[in-house]
């Protein structure tokens, strides 16, 4: 597990109280930007090389990351003109898409052992591996993701997109993934392909291995895009629950 893609090119709109007029993975949380926390948390998984999508600010972006190196990675961005979703910035790399690649949402700070989710996803031999945090016990913000359902085995029995507090299932998606290109039948080129929307839907209803890794006791997951989340997330630091 060498290769991510980072998505950073949201518009940020629900948080542009706070951001001003940065892009949400600059904006600063607890010393560092979003992003570096990101990349950071990377290279210490050991990741090498990773691909970051932009769109808003991107040459902010650019300015402010860099080539990578002062992260110990080698970085490519990629450029969409119109937003492609978070799957369609992965089908837009298809041509260095080759092997299993993590895919992290850039606008959360997500803690969990990277090593222990792509030695699940290699024994299992899943498609695709979804990292979930339980608002039952990890430390998050009330970012409402999707909520999913697991079997005893680890299997993905439901994905639930978009469906707010009225589910009761624990479980929500951390917007961790490990993924392997064969998934790529499912994200038409040049075309928004969303992963909690289209893909992971497409992938229960032909029977393709979809698969869970919950996070370690110590692990959690801030998503940090709207003001209220990012309120959270600071106090959560503030109280020494999570640590960066």
């Amino acid at each position: 597990m060498t290769r991510a893609l980072v998505l950073a090119a949201g518009l940020g709109s629900r948080i542009r109280s706070v951001a001003g007029g940065l892009p949400k993975p600059l904006i600063p949380f607890g010393g560092h930007t979003i992003l570096s926390h990101n990349l950071r948390w990377l290279a210490a998984g050991g990741v090498r090389e990773v691909w970051i999508n932009l769109h808003f600010a991107a040459d902010a972006i650019r300015e402010a990351i860099g080539d990578g190196s002062d992260f110990g990675l080698r970085i490519t961005y990629v450029h969409e003109p119109e937003l492609l979703g978070t799957a369609g910035a992965l089908g837009n790399i298809r041509q260095v898409f080759d092997a299993a690649m993590l895919v992290v949402y850039g606008d959360s700070v997500v803690r969990c052992d990277l090593d222990a989710l792509a030695a699940r996803h290699y024994v299992r031999k899943a498609e695709a591996t979804i990292a979930l945090y339980d608002r039952d016990r990890h430390p998050h913000t009330g970012i409402a993701g999707g909520r999913v359902r697991i079997a005893p085995d680890l299997a993905v029995e439901r994905f639930l997109e978009g469906v707010g507090e009225t589910v009761v299932d624990p479980l929500v998606n951390a917007g961790v993934y490990m993924v392997e290109p064969s998934i790529l039948d499912l994200i038409p080129a040049g075309r928004a392909v969303d992963f909690g929307h289209d893909v992971f839907p497409a992938m229960l209803a032909q029977n393709r291995r979809l698969d869970a890794w919950v996070l370690e006791d110590a692990g959690y997951c801030l998503g940090l895009d709207t003001p209220e989340s990012y309120a959270a997330g600071v106090a959560l630091l503030d109280e020494g629950r999570v640590s960066l």
